[in-house]
């Protein structure tokens, strides 16, 4: 019998090479995210969802945890967490289950066949069952606002930008004036042999060695320039 461990690290390189895209959240295998796509044929095709699973130590004799990230409207899916009631995993897992299993069957039946008797999300099934028009539009107004993949990449790269960008325009900290630092002196070649012909005699190396400009900023610490 395959150890734990062994039996996590298979069926998540299973997973990557499903043409699933995986991104671990931790340095080790027993949490990450899976991109999800909506099965075909389904109220939630052209959605792509990420997909948070957690494995715990003695998986597979045990199920893993799994939680929809971005927000999708199903009886069986709590709206706030994410949270998935679904009875082969909850209830009836064995071990001869995998993660290709969850996410090539378990998941794209969930969101085929929703099960509005036994909810998670009260508002969805009851609007299941008592407005079906409704019900499919708000699963499909879910789907264009929080499931798209351009969204889904529009967040996480205005996330990104929020580090570096203030007020429309990156701010480097050589814009920013300090006090007692001298302004940086950019050497100019076309100056130093106007400045050498004048006054030192000439442009030779000799004399342009012994003008001294600067060609890099003062260093923040020191505060101000000081010349060799």
């Amino acid at each position: 019998m395959s150890s734990p461990n062994k039996r996590r690290d298979v069926d998540v390189m299973k997973l990557m090479m499903g043409d699933y895209n995986v991104e671990t959240t931790n340095d080790g295998l027993s949490e990450f995210n899976v991109e999800f796509h909506g099965p075909k044929d389904s109220l939630y095709e052209g959605g792509v969802w990420k997909v948070h699973v957690e494995l715990p130590d003695v998986y597979p004799f045990k199920s893993p945890s799994i939680g929809f990230v971005n927000k999708i409207f199903h009886p069986n899916v709590d709206e706030l967490s994410g949270s998935v009631c679904l009875d082969v995993i909850n209830q009836t897992w064995s071990p001869m289950f995998d993660l290709l299993n969850i996410f090539e069957v378990f998941l794209p039946q969930l969101l085929l066949y929703p099960n509005p008797s036994d909810p998670l999300n009260g508002d969805a099934a009851s609007l299941m069952m008592k407005d079906k028009a409704l019900y499919e539009r708000r699963v499909k107004e879910y789907c264009e606002r929080y499931a798209k993949e351009n969204v889904n990449k529009s967040k996480e790269e205005e996330e990104s930008d929020d580090d570096d960008i203030s007020d429309g325009h990156c701010t480097s900290s050589d814009d920013i004036p300090i006090p007692g630092r001298a302004d940086p002196v950019v050497e100019d070649p076309s100056l130093v042999r106007q400045f050498t012909s004048r006054f030192c005699g000439g442009t030779t190396k000799q004399n342009q060695d012994r003008i001294k400009i600067p060609s890099s900023p003062p260093s923040p610490a020191r505060g101000i320039w000081d010349p060799e």
